[in-house]
């Protein structure tokens, strides 16, 4: 008994101090930029040898679109207004894929054909992370119309 009040007693005593022990940052400004939930995101694959990483913040207008394009590696978009509706040129039925403010989700580039559209009336806010881009070089490839969607 006078065992477990000894180890009892100093796990209290190691928490307690912890925190005092630690050290605050200092003339660090971290605004978070955005925040999403990203759900059951597939095993990511980057390459092992030197790359960029780039990131970018976009605005796409009501109507607007992002043109027929693909990524050299993955990319992770993050949504923070409005909605944006994706279409793949590999889908010969063209259907949507949607996300909201907070949603994210994973291009895996690689030749993923893909068009963002921003169908409703107000804009469409989002950063994307562009992984496994060669150093210097372009982070999206842009692509003619598949044909496969009518708009």
């Amino acid at each position: 008994m006078k065992t477990r009040i000894a180890v009892v007693g100093i796990l209290v005593a190691v928490i307690v101090a912890t925190p005092a022990l630690s050290t605050p940052g200092s003339g660090v400004t971290a605004p978070v930029l955005g925040r999403g939930v990203l759900e059951g995101p597939d095993k990511l694959k980057i390459r092992s040898d030197a790359s960029d990483v780039v990131v970018q913040q976009l605005t796409i207008a009501p109507g607007g679109h992002t043109g027929w394009h693909s990524h050299p590696g993955p990319v992770v978009v993050l949504v923070t207004a409005g909605e944006l509706t994706l279409y793949m040129a590999d889908d010969k039925k063209c259907r949507p894929q949607s996300y909201s403010a907070g949603e994210s989700f994973i291009d895996h580039g690689r030749g993923n054909v893909h068009i963002a559209r921003n169908e409703e009336a107000t804009a469409v806010g989002l950063y994307a992370t562009y992984l496994d881009v060669p150093v210097g070089g372009a982070f999206r490839i842009d692509h003619p119309d598949p044909g496969n969607c009518t708009f």
